[in-house]
């Protein structure tokens, strides 16, 4: 066998060749389908909601949102739980379950991104630091709100009004927001760090917080983890 093996070289570095052509053809599909699903996640968010930076550091960045309408619902459940529930609805609303108020039918709306959700607090509290995520009850008996951004192009007139009377419209004015940034899947323990991470960033840059924090999340599910974009939000008071 020793020998057998000894006298044929050329056969040897042939199949050693012919492993690694194959390994680098596998290496080639896969990142092929890496930047084919990326591609397809890009091309689903048709827009984003328009602001200015006014401050960017790595992953944080201090921002100026222009006023913008909201498509809302209240659900409740663990953070997964609800954003599968929220986004349904949603989702339901602009790709159908609607009324334009003028046409007097159903009008599909572009999908946005982010979809956003955030404790929904039943009372007001005063704002304290830290800012947490958790909400009252539990993770069981969390209640959420999720939101999607309405393309620019409509206004409150023009919107289509919902069929679900669970969904909310309404407009939310010019503000400014600190943003942190970061990739992979979100639960609540790392919306949890994500916003810690958010609140020393704001006190380095002597910015006050306002409201809850938010999640937004930018990609299909079925985008791979270090490619996803998902923030954190908090509203900031004006820095003129």
């Amino acid at each position: 066998m020793l020998l057998k093996r000894a006298l044929r070289p050329s056969q040897y570095l042939e199949e050693k060749n012919s492993k690694s052509i194959s390994m680098k053809n596998i290496s080639h599909i896969l990142l092929g389908l890496v930047l084919a699903f990326t591609q397809i996640g890009n091309a689903m968010a048709i827009e984003e909601p328009k602001y200015q930076v006014v401050i960017k550091d790595g992953d944080f960045e201090l921002r100026r949102y222009e006023a913008m309408i909201i498509a809302e619902v209240v659900v409740t459940g663990s953070l997964s739980e609800a954003s599968n529930r929220g986004f349904r609805q949603v989702a339901d609303y602009i790709f159908g379950n609607n009324e334009d108020p003028l046409k007097k039918q159903a009008e599909k709306i572009e999908m946005t991104a982010p979809v956003t959700v955030e404790p929904d607090l039943s009372s007001k509290i005063a704002m304290t630091a830290p800012v947490t995520v958790e909400t009252q009850g539990g993770d069981q008996q969390s209640t959420w709100k999720l939101s999607f951004v309405m393309p620019s192009k409509f206004n409150l007139e023009t919107l289509p009004k919902p069929k679900n009377k669970n969904i909310v419209i309404r407009e939310i004015k010019s503000h400014d927001l600190a943003v942190v940034r970061f990739s992979g899947f979100v639960d609540e323990e790392k919306m949890q760090a994500q916003t810690k991470r958010l609140e020393a960033w704001l006190k380095q840059q002597s910015l006050n917080a306002q409201g809850t924090v938010q999640l937004s999340r930018y990609n299909p599910p079925w985008t791979l983890p270090f490619f996803r974009r998902n923030e954190i939000w908090l509203r900031v008071e004006s820095k003129n």
